[in-house]
C-alpha cells in the first residue's frame, strides 16, 4: 500500500514528503530534490507530524528514512533563513522557530517507539548528517559523504554537534566539527556514525531486509529496549543499572515476553501480540 502523505512545498505544490507502507515498515521519502532534501520549515514540520502519526499506529512496526535526488539531505535551507533576516529583528524569532523545529525532528526520531533506519544514498551535511546521527541505524551508499561544514560559513554546526556527539567519540566529532571536511563511508563506519556501506544497487534491499528483521520481532520489545537504551545512556553507571532492572522486570511481566521463552522452550515459533 502506498500513501503520499499530503505535506506540499507551497512555491511549487509538489508533496515534499512521502509515504509508503508494507508488511509494518513506513517508507518516509524526502523529496526536495532540486534542494539537495534541504530541511525547510515546512519539511520539518511535515516529517515531525508524520513521525508522530507513525508512533501511535500499530501497523507500523519500522520506520526507513530515505530521499529522492542526489543527495540524501544538505541541511537547513539556508535561502530560507536568509530571508528571515528581512524582519526587523533581523531575523532573530525566526531563527529561535527554525531551530527549535529542528531540534523536535530530531527528538522526536530518538523518542519514536518505532526503530528508525536511515537510508543514506547521497551526500549528508550539517542537518542532514545530524539526521543520520539521530536515526537508530544508518546504512549508505559507497560514495557517500557527511560533513557537518558550518564552520567554514561562519556558522558552526552546534545542534548538528549534539547529535554527532552522542554517536561518535569526542575527538572524531570535534574532528568533524572544526575543520567542516567532508568524511568518506569507510570513515564514517570507522567513526560509528554509520552501521554498513553498500553498493548502491543494493542499498534498498539492504535497508528493507533489516526493517523486516527488525519488524519481526514483538513490537512491545522492540519499543521497551529501544527507549531503554537511549534513557540509560545519559545516566551514571549505578543509576543505568538500577533503571535497566527495572525495565527488565516489565518486560518479563509482558505477554509477548512470557510466550518468546516459553516458545524457545518448546522449540516453536513465538506468535506475538504487542503486550
Amino acid at each position: 500500500m502506498s500513501n503520499a502523505a499530503p505535506k506540499q512545498d507551497a512555491s511549487a505544490g509538489t508533496a515534499i514528503l512521502l509515504r509508503e507502507d508494507q508488511n509494518g515498515i513506513a517508507r518516509l521519502t524526502l523529496n526536495r530534490p532540486a534542494q539537495r532534501n534541504a530541511l525547510s520549515e515546512a519539511l520539518m514540520v511535515a516529517l515531525t507530524k508524520e513521525l508522530e502519526n507513525i508512533s501511535t499506529d500499530s501497523n507500523v512496526r519500522v520506520v526507513v528514512l530515505a530521499a529522492n535526488g542526489p543527495g540524501f539531505c544538505a541541511g537547513h535551507d539556508l535561502r530560507e533563513l536568509t530571508a528571515g533576516r528581512e524582519a526587523a529583528d533581523r531575523g532573530q524569532a525566526y531563527f529561535q522557530k527554525i531551530m527549535k523545529l529542528c531540534s523536535t525532528l530530531m527528538t522526536t526520531i530518538i523518542r519514536s517507539p518505532k526503530p528508525v533506519i536511515a537510508e543514506v544514498h547521497g551526500i549528508a551535511t550539517a542537518a542532514g548528517c545530524q539526521l543520520v546521527a539521530s536515526a537508530d541505524l544508518a546504512i549508505a551508499a559507497e560514495g557517500v559523504k557527511f560533513a557537518t561544514p558550518g564552520v567554514n560559513i561562519g556558522l558552526f554546526c552546534s545542534t548538528p554537534m549534539v547529535a554527532l556527539s552522542r554517536n561518535v567519540s569526542r575527538k572524531h566529532a570535534m574532528e568533524m566539527l572544526l575543520t567542516g571536511d567532508m568524511i568518506d563511508t569507510d570513515r564514517a563506519l570507522d567513526f560509528g556514525l554509520i552501521n554498513q556501506v553498500v553498493p548502491v544497487d543494493k542499498l534498498t534491499e539492504t535497508v528493507m531486509k533489516l526493517a523486516e528483521k527488525i519488524a519481526s520481532k514483538s513490537s512491545l520489545t522492540v519499543s521497551i529496549g529501544k527507549e531503554a537504551f537511549y534513557e540509560q545512556a545519559e545516566m551514571s553507571i549505578d543509576d543505568a543499572y538500577a533503571y535497566a532492572s527495572e525495565v527488565m522486570v516489565k518486560n518479563m511481566l509482558a505477554r509477548d515476553a512470557e510466550e518468546c521463552i516459553g516458545a524457545f522452550i518448546e522449540k516453536r515459533t513465538p506468535q506475538w501480540e504487542g503486550r
